[in-house]
């Protein structure tokens, strides 16, 4: 009975870990998940993206800027959350909201080594006012059925682990 009773202790424990917030001040968790109709921006190529066609995969939204200081500071653990294997279900989008040419961004991107990552825009600056950004970076964390759970005020370290193992728990 008690090799039960500290079995059943281990695996709650194990869960409410999981699914805590993670200790990251400019974290903000929604209460009441937000949806938001067409959320569509392009890629390097001019191609439009919809995120509509990403249903049933987290994805996250980076909104960023070359000439943003916290986004280059970011960016490299961005690019390491991709490819993390706990988190195969992940798609991330780094939006670029500058209004810069395609130049700046890829040599934005060399510079920072970043590999995992494709570059995309919103050249228009319509899914700025749509999430009501405050400043870069913003990140938008949407759930797989497109609806926003959570969202990054400000720049964070994407490789903390309480951060992997919080998200880990919408995969």
């Amino acid at each position: 009975m008690k090799f039960l009773i500290i079995f059943i202790y281990l695996i709650t424990s194990c869960y409410s870990y999981a699914i805590e917030k993670p200790n990251i001040e400019n974290l903000v968790i929604n209460k009441n998940l937000k949806t938001y109709d067409e959320i569509v921006f392009k890629d390097e190529n001019q191609k439009n993206i919809d995120l509509a066609d990403f249903k049933g995969k987290l994805l996250i939204l980076n909104f960023w800027a070359t000439w943003c200081v916290p986004c280059r500071e970011e960016m490299p653990s961005l690019d390491l959350l991709q490819s993390d294997f706990r988190l195969n279900n992940i798609k991330i989008f780094p939006i670029n909201i500058g209004q810069e040419d395609l130049s700046k961004s890829v040599i934005f991107f060399k510079e920072l080594k970043i590999k995992n990552l494709n570059i995309y825009y919103d050249p228009a600056v319509t899914l700025a006012k749509k999430f009501s950004l405050r400043g870069i970076p913003t990140t938008i964390l949407l759930n797989k059925e497109g609806k926003e759970f959570a969202r990054v005020i400000g720049s964070i370290d994407f490789g903390n682990k309480e951060f992997i193992n919080w998200l880990s728990s919408y995969n």
